[in-house]
């Protein structure tokens, strides 16, 4: 059942009981789909010894299942917007429920030459039951730092 599917019904059903003035029990009521999330933050970056930048990032996977393997699609741009270059960001597995966090050294670029990680996209998001989509769906991004982490 889609989300729009289950927001409706629910809407169906407690118009329907106020109708009849019956209340719907929480047993009942399926999990609302606004707090499937998987929020990445940048949390911190630092220089590494070759002149290159180490981007921190803390994810949590609240989608409801454990993430086998999550790869995302990042570009990133220079201090002027332009785009600088495009990678994968392999966040390996994800358990839900808990933070983890996960480091990309970037060679041949200094974190003042950064100004912008755009998320391009959701290539792989294996667990059961999810999809790259709904990891996009989900996807909450953030930044710590003076980078913008946009989506």
């Amino acid at each position: 059942m889609t989300a729009h599917r289950r927001v409706t019904s629910r809407l169906v059903a407690t118009l329907a009981g106020a109708a009849l003035g019956l209340a719907t029990p929480a047993a009942a009521q399926e999990p609302d789909d606004a707090t499937a999330t998987l929020a990445i933050s940048l949390n911190s970056v630092s220089a590494t010894r070759t002149g290159g930048c180490r981007l921190s990032f803390v994810i949590r996977n609240d989608l409801g299942a454990d993430i086998e393997s999550l790869v995302a699609e990042a570009v990133l741009f220079d201090g002027a917007g332009r785009v600088a270059t495009m990678t994968l960001f392999d966040f390996g597995t994800l358990p839900e429920a808990r933070p983890r966090v996960r480091q990309f050294d970037l060679a041949g670029r200094g974190c003042d030459g950064i100004g912008e990680v755009l998320v391009n996209g959701i290539g792989t998001c294996d667990g059961d039951g999810l999809t790259p989509a709904a990891c996009l769906t989900g996807l909450r991004l953030s930044s710590e730092t003076a980078i913008e982490v946009t989506g």
